[in-house]
């Protein structure tokens, strides 16, 4: 494996692909700018063709240039599996409702040729910034939505075929490393044994409120063989900083009052240490084994700087003592 550096915090793209807000070029600009001057370098983008239908990757490419960034400073990752098509309907089709003013749409295709295809077309999307990290995107949800065993077998040999052709980039020396993002941490353990990886990107599932202790275990496997760890949706789809939304569902605070319980407490216990439980949220996430970086979204400029800031916060031992005392977090991680 071609060794390499990741930074604590690596930006995701998905508000340059017009996620739930269309923003404006020079706010796209602005937050690119900022991501680039916060970051030791390189700076890492995670980036996807799903994200606006490829807009994201467009997007990317046309502020870096603006801000005449050199190629050399710069890391893409480009999650791959979604190809840009024309659009044939007052809107996407792939994703209905949750992009804003796209003028594509985008099909699936996880297959050796597919995936091959998504590649090329993210690397036009790109210009002088080519992907350097690749991975299949989202094989949990496409394995999921198989109408049956037969049709899931099936879709995971995609998976495989896609990762051989993922492979030979790397043997050609056109991509550094290949990975897997997944929201589902038993599909990329599942994948892990079929696949050779040099890192893996786990989504919405080791946070400060969720870190179950077989998770800790699969992570340290990963971290002996010296498979890089990034973590991803540190705070539960925005939950864990005050949104109604938990991983993406809407939590009613009747219903699903546990869920508002935990974090009214963890609120209190934050303000009593004079932390912000978004500061909480990133240092668990980065504290976690074998956790190189972590993988943070903003459609706020300002917020970057804040971010990059996290990274080397020290938070009080009796905090985390007062966490477990409570029962907010498990006695087995974290381990400060």
């Amino acid at each position: 494996m071609q060794k390499i550096e990741l930074p604590k915090v690596i930006f995701g793209t998905s508000g340059l692909g017009n996620l739930y807000v269309a923003l404006s070029d020079e706010a796209k600009c602005a937050i690119v700018g900022e991501s680039v001057r916060c970051s030791s370098k390189p700076v890492v983008f995670d980036s996807a063709g799903k994200y606006g239908a490829g807009l994201a990757l467009e997007s990317l490419r046309r502020s870096l240039k603006h801000l005449n960034v050199n190629p050399s400073e710069v890391l893409i990752s480009n999650k791959l599996g979604w190809l840009r098509t024309a659009l044939k309907t007052t809107e996407p089709t792939f994703e209905p409702g949750v992009w804003r003013d796209l003028k594509y749409d985008a099909v699936q295709k996880i297959s050796y040729a597919g995936i091959l295809e998504c590649y090329e077309q993210g690397n036009e999307l790109l210009g002088n910034y080519p992907a350097q990290l690749v991975s299949v995107h989202d094989p949990d949800e496409y394995l999921a939505a198989a109408k049956d065993a037969s049709e899931q077998a099936q879709r995971y040999n995609g998976i495989l075929e896609a990762y051989r052709a993922l492979h030979e980039l790397k043997e050609q020396g056109k991509v550094k490393a290949i990975g897997v993002g997944s929201k589902d941490w038993k599909t990329i353990k599942k994948i892990t044994l079929d696949i050779k990886l040099d890192w893996v990107m786990i989504a919405n599932s080791m946070t400060i409120h969720s870190h179950p202790g077989e998770l800790v275990e699969f992570m340290r496997e990963l971290e002996k063989q010296e498979i890089i760890i990034i973590n991803s949706a540190v705070f539960n789809g925005g939950f864990l900083t005050g949104s109604a939304y938990y991983n993406y569902q809407l939590k009613a605070p009747l219903k699903d009052k546990r869920f508002y319980n935990w974090r009214e407490v963890f609120y209190q216990l934050c303000t009593d240490y004079e932390l912000k439980p978004v500061e909480v949220c990133v240092v668990f996430g980065l504290s976690a084994p074998g956790v190189k970086s972590v993988a943070l979204n903003t459609t706020n400029a300002e917020r970057i700087s804040q971010y990059a800031a996290m990274t080397t916060l020290k938070i009080p031992a009796a905090f985390w003592e007062d966490m477990i005392k409570r029962g907010l977090i498990d006695t087995i991680f974290p381990n400060f």
